[in-house]
């Protein structure tokens, strides 16, 4: 007795229907050798694990950049609901609304820095 029978055709049938290749293997990722898939998530977990402490810090010491960094969530998501019901637009207008925001932080973000105002020891 099969638990998971024909599950590998049903994959195939809706590889199919999205516009894939019906091979198993090709459906499954852009790889055809799983090492080399493999590979490539370890990398990504372990680059993630290294910079997360850092990229934390500095997203601390600089509170505005949470909310920058939820907007864009929001953007990416909101963007995401919109080409899943049809509604298709150039990315680029979406990357340069991101460009354009981390630029402008950035520039706060320095004239913050340059017109602290000095403690005054007593």
């Amino acid at each position: 007795m099969r638990v998971f029978g024909g599950l590998g055709e049903s994959w195939r049938s809706w590889g199919s229907l999205l516009g894939g290749s019906t091979a198993g293997s090709e459906c499954a990722g852009l790889a055809d050798q799983v090492a080399i898939m493999v590979i490539a998530v370890v990398t990504a977990v372990l680059v993630m694990l290294v910079s997360a402490k850092p990229i934390g810090d500095f997203v601390e010491r600089h509170p505005t950049l949470k909310m920058l960094a939820l907007s864009f969530l929001l953007l990416i998501g909101t963007t995401l609901v919109a080409d899943g019901l049809g509604f298709h637009f150039p990315k680029g207008y979406v990357y340069f609304a991101m460009a354009f925001s981390v630029f402008v932080e950035m520039l706060n973000m320095r004239l913050r820095k340059v017109s602290a105002p000095e403690v005054a020891g007593g």
